[in-house]
């Protein structure tokens, strides 16, 4: 029977950790650090959960039914068609590639330039225009340059924040200030919802056909070696990510300085300002600059083929142009309300994500019939987690007396009920229904 050596295991795990590591990565726990001050660990703990438990599920979701297009198709094919479509344009020029081309000016740019009046807007406006070309001209035609960067640059900024953390340690203890709210209250829970802003748990289904295709190539076919060796990709990637998540969050519980910020790569910025100097700020311009551009190529490459595939009328380089020229729009939003805007869209996508995964690795418990419980249960999460932005966006939580009568729903986790009745109901129909041919081995 064909197996990984020792070192491909290692090495597949830290490839792993390469495609999900980017610039949201530094953000978001370095936020969550100052904000929740002496509860760090606490969130931070929700915070790794979240982020890198979600995607090891959805890699193990996806061995099990085979490809993440067999595991979507379980509920039907429209929604095989939709549910992608809607995670690419998340990752790509609706939240990720906007994000990531803006956290390029305000970390690499911005710091530079006066931070009132029209040179903070203009500025913004010239470097995407500059950003964004720079993109299109790598990603009309993808070569291993933006894989040699990302192994390159990958290690550099592992180094630099193990050598940030070793620096702080020579500082002078402080207490942690207090933690705010919604930290002070409810930290984990905090922290996992702050993981859905880094997008890994959903990446899960995109990369998942990677190591699927990769164990044809190596010709391992045993279901529970797939899902063996999967599980160990995925706790390499995991201790990797949850040991940058701690240094960074604990950097970030460190920064002590008056007043609020709306994001953490202001907390960074002044992280390294405070260790490093000037020096600090000007290096993590760079790193952050080229992190971006490797990020922002690579999603502009991916979603260009998967729009391709799908909208195969418009051309490869036309998809590469469209993706940059929209990206650049909403990039110039400006970082803090891109951030707002993907809190109400990653928090309808991810339930039904989580769903869907614990559905894939429940699969051979289901009765013979499953596609009930895949439609029943899928449907009822992903309507009561739109009625959840509705009325968060639209009427201003003027519902919420209403939902918070669900259990689970105070801690923003009421779709874990909503999703358990679809799923019992699921169940018995897929038991009094007759089999059409469905079973649970599709």
């Amino acid at each position: 029977m064909k197996q990984l050596t020792k070192k491909e295991i290692l090495f597949f795990g830290f490839t792993l950790f390469s495609m999900l590591f980017g610039a949201g990565n530094l953000i978001f726990p370095a936020y969550l650090g100052n904000a929740a001050g002496d509860n760090v660990w606490q969130a931070v703990t929700g915070f790794i959960i979240s982020d890198a438990g979600l995607a090891i599920l959805g890699f193990i979701a996806i061995a099990n039914a085979g490809t993440s297009d067999i595991l979507a198709n379980r509920v039907h094919s429209t929604f095989a068609f939709l549910f992608p479509l809607a995670i690419y344009l998340a990752i790509g020029p609706g939240l990720a590639i906007p994000r990531a081309g803006s956290l390029a000016y305000e970390m690499g740019i911005k710091p530079f330039l006066p931070h009132t009046g029209a040179a903070a807007s203009v500025g913004l406006l010239v470097f995407t225009i500059i950003f964004f070309s720079i993109v299109f001209w790598f990603a009309k035609s993808p070569s291993k340059l933006v894989d040699r960067v990302g192994k390159i640059l990958t290690p550099i900024l592992l180094i630099l924040i193990f050598t940030v953390f070793v620096k702080s340690l020579f500082m002078d203890a402080v207490p942690l200030k207090n933690a705010v709210s919604p930290y002070k209250e409810n930290p984990v829970i905090r922290g996992f919802l702050d993981g859905y802003q880094t997008m890994d748990g959903l990446c899960a289904f995109i990369y998942g056909i990677i190591f699927t295709n990769l164990f044809t190539v190596k010709k391992i076919t045993n279901r529970s070696l797939q899902i063996k060796y999967l599980i160990s990709f995925g706790l390499i990637s995991g201790v990797l990510l949850s040991i940058c998540y701690i240094i960074i969050a604990y950097l970030g519980a460190k920064a002590l300085f008056p007043g609020t910020v709306d994001h953490g790569a202001v907390v960074l910025s002044i992280v390294m300002t405070q260790l490093l100097g000037n020096g600090g700020t000007v290096l993590l311009a760079i790193l952050f600059s080229v992190a971006c551009l490797s990020v922002c190529i690579g999603l502009v490459t991916s979603c260009a083929q998967y729009f391709t595939t799908v909208f195969s009328k418009i051309s490869y380089i036309q998809w590469v142009l469209l993706l940059c020229v929209a990206s650049g729009v909403v990039a110039n939003l400006g970082l803090s309300q891109i951030l707002k805007v993907s809190v109400p869209i990653l928090g309808f996508l991810y339930p039904i994500a989580i769903t869907l995964m614990i559905l894939g690795i429940l699969h051979s418990w289901l009765p013979s019939y499953s596609r009930p419980v895949y439609v029943i249960t899928i449907i009822m999460v992903g309507l009561f987690s739109l009625l959840e932005i509705i009325n968060s966006t639209i009427f201003n939580g003027e519902f919420n007396p209403y939902l918070l009568w669900i259990p689970l729903q105070t801690d923003g986790f009421g779709w874990i009920t909503i999703g358990g009745i679809g799923f019992v109901l699921g169940s018995i129909a897929g038991k009094i229904l007759p089999n059409t041919g469905h079973t649970n081995t599709a």
